[in-house]
Formats: C-alpha cells, sequence, structure tokens
C-alpha cells in the first residue's frame, strides 16, 4: 500500500488527493538526507547519473521500509 498518508487528516471533508505525501514519499525523502549526508552538492551535481541513482535509491530504501512495516 503505497498510498497511505505520511501525516493522515482525520478530516472527512478532504478529497481523495488531498492528503499530503504518503508514507512512501516521506520514506524516501528521508532516506535521501541519510544518503546525502556526506556529499557536498557540488561533488555530484556534475554527474546526471549520479542524480538518477541515488533517487531511485531512496526509493528502493523507501519501498523495503514499506515492505517491513506490512511483516
Amino acid at each position: 500500500m503505497s498510498n497511505i498518508p505520511a501525516f493522515p487528516a482525520m478530516r472527512f471533508d478532504l478529497a481523495e488527493r488531498e492528503h499530503g505525501m504518503s508514507l512512501r514519499d516521506y520514506f524516501a525523502a528521508k532516506a535521501l538526507q541519510g544518503l546525502m549526508h556526506n556529499y557536498h552538492p557540488c561533488e555530484f551535481l556534475e554527474d546526471k547519473n549520479y542524480l538518477e541513482d541515488i533517487s531511485m535509491a531512496s526509493y528502493q530504501i523507501a519501498n523495503a521500509m514499506m515492505k517491513a512495516r506490512d511483516a
């Protein structure tokens, strides 16, 4: 279930897509923070593949976290 809201609202008048970021996106953002902790932006901005790779890695970590959460 990748559509679980990270910060669920208890209001019933919200539309289906108005619940903010998903829990998966939240996990990916946190994973990205950890992965980027030791890098200065100038070190990787020239490498376009690196940006895609680290973004994909963040979501792979988030997917694993979602899976572990369901276990």
